[in-house]
């Protein structure tokens, strides 16, 4: 009878904990879907959890403990009783306790999914419906206060909330490439590139008669709707490239900048095969081996290149970009001005030719710098100024075209006004300055 007594006491136990554990979880899950909470409910919430942390032993204990723990930061902003600031939004959910929270929460639902019973899913979707837009537009302003790595850290936790949204995790690479964060960077591109993801697609617009200003629609079934109701007109379809390209070829990049160069080159084969007619892999596989002194195979790549697309200024222009970051400047301006004569309109062509050249100018200036004040050393000064002059009469007219192609580029307009000033040209300075910003 005692050991039948002291079985049944253990059971009325274990179901007494059972049952705290179930009241613990009510509570918690009443203050979490409340539209308004209270200090008070903050403080209650706080407590329960810290009751809940001795008696979770469960898996979904231990599961829906870490979701009501990571957001405690949401319940106390939403005891405010306002809408947060911009600032209040950013001092209380940082890059970390967003990235907490959408950890938890993908866990959850993965969780609630796996088990069959939906206790939070259909609060948490409607929350995250909610709170998607708030944390993309944070993404944003933290992009725009160069804070590039946060905005990657919490596209990404946008992209946990929801990981059917494969466009979150592009931009959260692409903050984080930025950011010079390659660690993170390669982590999410890989995960891209596993996925199959290529970001196509269309984007529809009409124009609004009212506002007269064009809008984006979701659908091209609702956009249809407004412009046969007659609110809108002129409908229009832009197509969004395949990012596959873009995102192989970032791979790539990524793992020679951390001298990984065997895994670099076979990114590079897979990223041609994945995207045969992206030139753009070429010139970069060809770079790749030119930083690893295989002239070799750089010059085969090189030829393949502009065998594909002779007359193809882009390939020109990032042959030269290449050939001047391995300081063949002779080689760099053949490529820049190739692409010039293939089109005579190619802005950045111009600028970087410039640049080139502007280049000579440390050097003249090295040598001027020396100079004495000898009879020999003045008559060698008049050579380097007549020579440093010849240099800046050849870069006068690249400037002036880049300015008549992008009359509103202040760079450009800075770069000019310099040779302008240096070649004692005071009346173009003088009307080159009331032009600029």
């Amino acid at each position: 009878m005692k050991i039948k007594r002291i079985i049944i006491t253990g059971s009325l136990l274990v179901s007494m904990v059972a049952f705290s554990q179930k009241d613990e979880l009510k509570t918690l899950k009443k203050i979490y879907t409340k539209e308004k909470t209270s200090p008070s409910d903050v403080s209650d919430y706080k407590a329960t959890i810290i009751k809940l942390e001795s008696l979770a032993n469960e898996e979904s204990d231990k599961v829906y403990l870490n979701f009501y723990k990571a957001n405690v930061p949401q319940i106390e902003l939403a005891s405010l009783g306002t809408v947060p600031t911009s600032m209040q939004l950013q001092k209380t959910l940082t890059p970390k306790i967003v990235t907490e929270i959408a950890t938890a929460t993908k866990a959850t639902l993965e969780f609630e999914s796996k088990s069959g019973k939906k206790v939070l899913t259909e609060d948490i979707n409607n929350d995250i419906a909610i709170v998607n837009p708030i944390l993309i537009n944070m993404a944003m302003e933290l992009a725009k206060a160069k804070k590039e790595a946060d905005a990657a850290t919490v596209m990404n936790a946008v992209y946990l909330f929801n990981t059917t949204n494969l466009d979150n995790l592009f931009y959260a690479a692409s903050f984080a490439v930025n950011a010079n964060d390659y660690d993170n960077a390669l982590k999410y591109y890989q995960e891209l590139k596993a996925k199959n993801y290529s970001g196509e697609g269309v984007l529809y617009y009409a124009y609004n008669k009212t506002i007269k200003q064009e809008e984006f629609f979701n659908t091209k079934a609702l956009r249809d709707s407004f412009v046969k109701l007659g609110s809108h007109e002129k409908p229009r379809d832009e197509k969004i490239p395949s990012k596959r390209g873009e995102i192989y070829r970032n791979i790539a990049l990524i793992l020679v900048n951390k001298g990984k160069n065997e895994e670099a080159k076979q990114a590079f084969i897979d990223a041609r095969k994945a995207n045969p007619n992206d030139d753009s892999l070429l010139v970069n596989e060809a770079n790749l081996y030119l930083t690893l002194n295989d002239f070799d195979t750089y010059t085969r790549l090189v030829n393949e290149a502009l065998q594909k697309d002779p007359n193809n200024s882009e390939m020109y222009f990032n042959l030269g970009v290449v050939s001047a970051n391995a300081k063949k400047l002779d080689v760099a301006e053949g490529y820049y001005k190739k692409a010039i004569e293939i089109d005579a309109n190619y802005f950045n062509a111009y600028i970087n030719l410039a640049e080139l050249k502007m280049r000579s100018d440390d050097k003249f200036v090295e040598q001027i710098n020396k100079l004495g004040t000898t009879d020999k050393e003045l008559k060698q000064y008049e050579v380097l100024k007549t020579e440093r002059n010849k240099n800046f009469q050849a870069i006068l007219p690249l400037l002036e075209k880049a300015i008549q192609i992008k009359p509103e580029d202040n760079d450009a307009k800075k770069a000019l006004l310099s040779i302008y000033r240096a070649l004692e040209m005071s009346d173009k300075a003088k009307e080159l300055k009331a032009k600029m910003n």
